[in-house]
């Protein structure tokens, strides 16, 4: 039997491939912090990616999963990152959610660029 972490871990390595694909570059993979986790960290141009990753048993119940206390914890660790890496702090920000789910036995996949704004 699969655990809920080890079906995580799974969608986390479907977006990383899904990213990498797409050309943008992996800075952090289950960046923690002591407010919270953002499950990758990417770099598209010059915007630094924040991405929430959540899997459930279909895409809407994935997105329906990206809870506001999601979005204000990977909010508070992406300003928190900003402040660990000085490259970056003229860079671009923006949150994505990436969401895995199952239909008819087949895996899904969605991406949302800009799925919300800091703050709101």
């Amino acid at each position: 039997m699969i655990t809920a972490y080890q079906k995580g871990v799974d969608a986390e390595a479907l977006a990383e491939a899904y990213f990498k694909k797409a050309k943008y570059k992996i800075l952090a993979r289950r960046y923690k912090t002591k407010f919270g986790e953002v499950d990758l960290v990417l770099l598209k141009d010059d915007v630094v990616v924040f991405v929430e990753v959540k899997r459930r048993r279909n895409l809407e119940d994935s997105l329906y999963a990206v809870t506001s206390k999601n979005r204000q914890r990977v909010e508070q660790a992406a300003l928190y990152f900003i402040s660990q890496h000085e490259a970056y702090v003229d860079a671009g920000m923006r949150f994505d959610v990436f969401v895995v789910g199952q239909e008819d036995g087949e895996i899904q996949v969605q991406h949302l660029d800009n799925a919300w704004e800091a703050g709101a």
